[in-house]
C-alpha cells in the first residue's frame, strides 16, 4: 500500500469537506453545543441540594458516553458523501480509473472523515471538563477531570467507533446512489451507542474501566469485521457501470 497515495486521497476529500459549508458547520457545531451546553445542565443539577455527590459523578460519567455519540455522528455527515459525493461531484469515474488500490481508495477516503471528526471530539471534550469542573468543584471539592474514565472514552471507545461509523458509512456510500439514501442509512450506526448511553442513564450498566473495555473490545471486532466486509465488497467497475 503506498501511503502517499493514501494521503493525496485523503488531502483531495478533506478539500471537498471544507468547502461544503453544511459539512464543515456540522464538523464543529455539534462538539462546541453539547460541551457549552451541558455544563450549563450539570450545574443546574449540582446546584440542588438533593444531589448527591455519587448521584453527579455517576451523571458525569454517563455524559462522557455523548462524545461516543458524537464521534460517531460526525463521520456519518462525512463519509456519507465520501464516494457518493465523488459522483455528484463528476470526480469519480476519474478516481476509480487512477492505479490507486481499493484498498488505498478506501482507506484514504476513511482518514478524511475520522480525522476531522476525533479533533472536534477532542475540542469539545477539552472544552466541556474545563466548563464542568469550574461548576462542579464546589460540590465535589476536587476537579473531576481529566480522568481515566474521560481518558478511555476519548482515546480507546470513540476512535474505536469512529473507525466502525466511517467504515459502515463508507461502504454504504459504495452501494446507494444518492446522498440523502447515504446519509440516513449511516444514521443507524449510532443506533447500538444510543443503547448503550440510555443503560447508563438508567442504572442498567456503569459507565467505569471494566465495561468501557468490554464495549471497545466488542466496538474493535466488528471494526475488523467491517474491513473486511468493505475490501471484500468494494468493486469500482461494478460502482462505474451502475451509475453510469
Amino acid at each position: 500500500m503506498d501511503l502517499e497515495t493514501v494521503w493525496t486521497i485523503a488531502s483531495k476529500d478533506l478539500g471537498i469537506f471544507r468547502r461544503k459549508k453544511s459539512i464543515f458547520y456540522a464538523t464543529i457545531i455539534l462538539p462546541l453545543a453539547i460541551s457549552i451546553a451541558l455544563p450549563g445542565v450539570i450545574a443546574y443539577i449540582a446546584s440542588k441540594s438533593s444531589t448527591s455527590t455519587i448521584a453527579l459523578t455517576g451523571l458525569l460519567d454517563s455524559f462522557s458516553l455523548l462524545f461516543v455519540i458524537i464521534a460517531a455522528v460526525i463521520p456519518t455527515a462525512i463519509s456519507s458523501y465520501s464516494i457518493v459525493g465523488e459522483k455528484v461531484e463528476n470526480s469519480l469515474e476519474p478516481l476509480l480509473a487512477t492505479p490507486a488500490t481499493d484498498d488505498e481508495i478506501l482507506l484514504g477516503k476513511s482518514l478524511a472523515s475520522f480525522i476531522p471528526a476525533i479533533l472536534a471530539v477532542f475540542l469539545g471534550a477539552t472544552i466541556f471538563m474545563i466548563l464542568t469542573d469550574a461548576v462542579t468543584n464546589g460540590k465535589l471539592g476536587y476537579l473531576y477531570y481529566p480522568n481515566w474514565t474521560m481518558a478511555l472514552v476519548l482515546l480507546v471507545v470513540a476512535p474505536l467507533y469512529a473507525v466502525f461509523a466511517v467504515e459502515a458509512n463508507v461502504l454504504i456510500s459504495a452501494r446507494v446512489n444518492d446522498v440523502r439514501t447515504a446519509t440516513q442509512l449511516g444514521g443507524l450506526t449510532i443506533l447500538p451507542l444510543m443503547a448503550i448511553y440510555l443503560l447508563s442513564e438508567i442504572k442498567l450498566i456503569s459507565v467505569d474501566a471494566n465495561s468501557l473495555f468490554i464495549i471497545a473490545a466488542i466496538i474493535l471486532v466488528a471494526d475488523v469485521v467491517l474491513f473486511y466486509l468493505s475490501r471484500a465488497t468494494f468493486r469500482r467497475e461494478e460502482i462505474l457501470t451502475r451509475w453510469k
